[in-house]
C-alpha cells in the first residue's frame, strides 16, 4: 500500500448503495484520509441531512422492490426514466439540461452544497468525490478545485456540469465510453482524464499488478479443470507463471447490492447448486453486506434448499454490521473468488482483476450499459435462468469459458485506475505527498 500521507483533498461520497462508497474508500485509504459523507456533518447541516435522507429512502426502496413481480414493474419504469441515458450515436450535442439536472440546479440555488464548500474553504482542501452532486454543487457555488470520479461505464446527463463550458470540474473516467459521453454533454476534453476505476490496492498490488497476477494464476487453475483454456491460450500466457493443477473446487461468490436488491434470487438458484456443493465440486459464499435482513433471508433459503448443514463446509455467508469492516472482508474474499455473481453495478470494473462475472438483471439504465460493457469485453455472462445455474457453471468450466472470461477481463479492462488517479492529483498538486517515488515506482503505462 502506498504510504499514507496527509491528503490535500477531501474524499467525499454518499451512502446510495455501495457504488460510490466502495471507490471512495479505496481512494481515501491510499491518501490516508477519512471518507466524508455529503449528507452528514461536517458537510451537511440539519436541513441538508433531511433532504439527503429522503432521496436515499426513495432510492433504496425503489431498488429493493424493482425486481419483484407486479409491484416491481412500475418501479422499474420509474428507475429507468430517472436514469435514462440517450443513444450516444450518431454523435451529437447532448449538453442541454434535463429534468434531473434542473432539479439538482434548483437544489443548489436553494443552498444545498454550501456546507460542502465552506468545509473545503476552511480546510484548504480540493474536492475528490465519487458522486456527481457534490461536484456539481461545489461548482455552482464557485469552488474551483474539484475532481469527480465516475463510477459507471456510461452516465446520465446529471453527471455533467450545469454549465459544462465554464465548469471547473475535472473528471476521472473509468472507460472510453464515459469520455465520449462527457464530451457529448459539453465537457471539454481538457477536463477529462481516462484513468480506469480505482480498484483496491490490496487486490492489485501496485502499478505493476503483482498481487493481481498471483491471484489470477491460481484462479485460472481452478477455472480450467479440463485444461481446455490452457491449450487454446497457450501462446498468450507467457507473462504468467505456469498455471497450477486443480487443487480445490472453484469459489462462486453471490453479492447483492447495498440496498439489498436481488437477494430473492437465492431461493431460485440454491437448489441448483446443492449437489455441487455437497459433492465438493463448488464452494459458495453469499454476501449480505451490512444488511441483517438479507443475512436472515440467506439462512432461511439455505435451510429450505437443504444446504444449512453445509455452512462452514463449503458454504459461507459474509455479513458485517460495520460498513468499513464489510469492505475489508469483501476485498479479502475477492482475492480467492473465482466467479462473481452480482448485478451490473460498480463491481463490473472488478472484472479487470481477472474475475469472470455472472450478471443478474440490471437495476436502472446505467446498469444496462454496465452489463453491455462487460459482455462486449468478453469478461462475463448474463445469469439467464437461475434455477439451472449449476448446470451452466459446469458447462462453462468444462469448456474453459470461465477461464477465458477471466483472461479477457484481465487483458482488456483497466486495473490500474487507483494509481492513475493519484498520478492526476500529483500533476495538479506538486506537494511531496504525491510524488511518484512514494507510490512504489512510476505509474504503469497500462490503464
Amino acid at each position: 500500500m502506498p504510504e499514507r500521507l496527509e491528503a490535500p483533498c477531501a474524499v467525499v461520497a454518499i451512502d446510495m448503495g455501495y457504488g460510490h462508497l466502495r471507490p471512495a474508500r479505496t481512494l481515501a485509504r491510499a491518501l490516508g484520509t477519512p471518507v466524508l459523507h455529503a449528507d452528514r456533518a461536517p458537510l451537511a447541516d440539519e436541513e441538508e441531512r433531511r433532504r439527503w435522507a429522503a432521496t436515499r429512502r426513495f432510492y433504496e426502496q425503489a431498488s429493493r422492490f424493482s425486481g419483484l413481480p407486479l409491484v416491481g414493474t412500475p418501479l422499474r419504469a420509474l428507475l429507468n426514466a430517472a436514469t435514462d441515458i440517450p443513444a450516444l450515436y450518431p454523435f451529437r450535442d447532448l449538453s442541454g439540461s434535463t429534468l434531473g439536472l434542473k432539479l439538482l440546479e434548483s437544489s443548489a440555488r436553494s443552498g444545498l452544497g454550501r456546507s460542502i464548500v465552506s468545509y473545503l474553504q476552511d480546510n484548504d482542501k480540493a474536492l475528490l468525490t465519487t458522486f456527481y452532486s457534490p461536484a456539481l454543487f461545489a461548482d455552482f457555488h464557485g469552488y474551483d478545485r474539484i475532481y469527480c470520479v465516475v463510477t459507471d461505464s456510461d452516465v446520465n446527463r446529471v453527471w455533467a456540469p450545469f454549465q459544462p463550458k465554464t465548469s471547473k470540474i475535472r473528471y476521472l473516467a473509468p472507460s472510453g465510453r464515459v469520455v465520449r459521453r462527457l464530451r457529448a454533454y459539453g465537457v471539454p476534453q481538457s477536463a477529462i482524464e481516462l484513468t480506469g476505476f480505482p480498484l483496491p490496492h490490496s487486490l492489485v498490488g501496485g502499478p505493476e499488478g503483482d498481487t493481481l497476477r498471483r491471484n489470477l494464476v491460481r484462479r485460472l487453475g481452478r477455472l480450467d479443470p479440463k485444461g481446455v483454456f490452457r491449450k487454446q491460450f497457450a501462446h498468450d500466457l507467457d507473462d504468467l507463471s505456469e498455471l497450477p493443477a486443480v487443487d480445490e473446487p472453484p469459489h462462486l461468490v453471490f453479492a447483492v447490492g447495498g440496498a439489498g436488491a436481488q437477494a430473492e434470487l437465492a431461493a431460485q438458484f440454491l437448489p441448483s447448486l446443492r449437489s455441487l456443493v455437497q459433492r465438493g465440486k463448488l464452494r459458495l459464499t453469499l454476501v449480505a453486506g451490512v444488511r441483517e435482513e438479507v443475512k436472515r433471508r440467506f439462512e432461511e433459503e439455505l435451510e429450505r434448499s437443504g444446504l444449512a448443514k453445509s455452512l462452514g463446509k463449503g458454504v459461507a455467508i459474509l455479513f458485517e454490521r460495520e460498513l468499513d469492516t464489510y469492505f475489508e472482508r469483501f476485498d479479502e474474499l475477492l482475492a480467492g473468488t473465482d466467479i462473481l455473481w452480482t448485478k451490473p453495478s460498480e463491481l463490473v470494473f472488478y472484472a479487470g482483476l481477472g474475475i469472470p462475472l455472472l450478471l443478474a438483471p440490471p437495476v436502472g439504465i446505467h446498469e444496462s450499459y454496465n452489463l453491455r460493457f462487460v459482455r462486449e469485453s468478453g469478461a462475463g455472462f448474463k445469469q439467464r435462468d437461475p434455477s439451472v445455474v449449476g448446470d451452466r457453471l459446469i458447462e462453462h468450466l468444462n469448456d474453459g469459458n470461465l477461464a477465458a472470461a477471466a483472461w479477457a477481463g484481465y487483458r482488456r479492462l483497466p486495473s490500474r485506475g487507483l494509481y492513475r488517479i493519484l498520478d492526476c492529483l500529483a500533476q495538479a498538486d506538486s506537494a511531496a505527498s504525491f510524488s511518484e517515488s512514494r507510490l512504489r515506482g512510476p505509474v504503469s503505462s497500462r490503464v
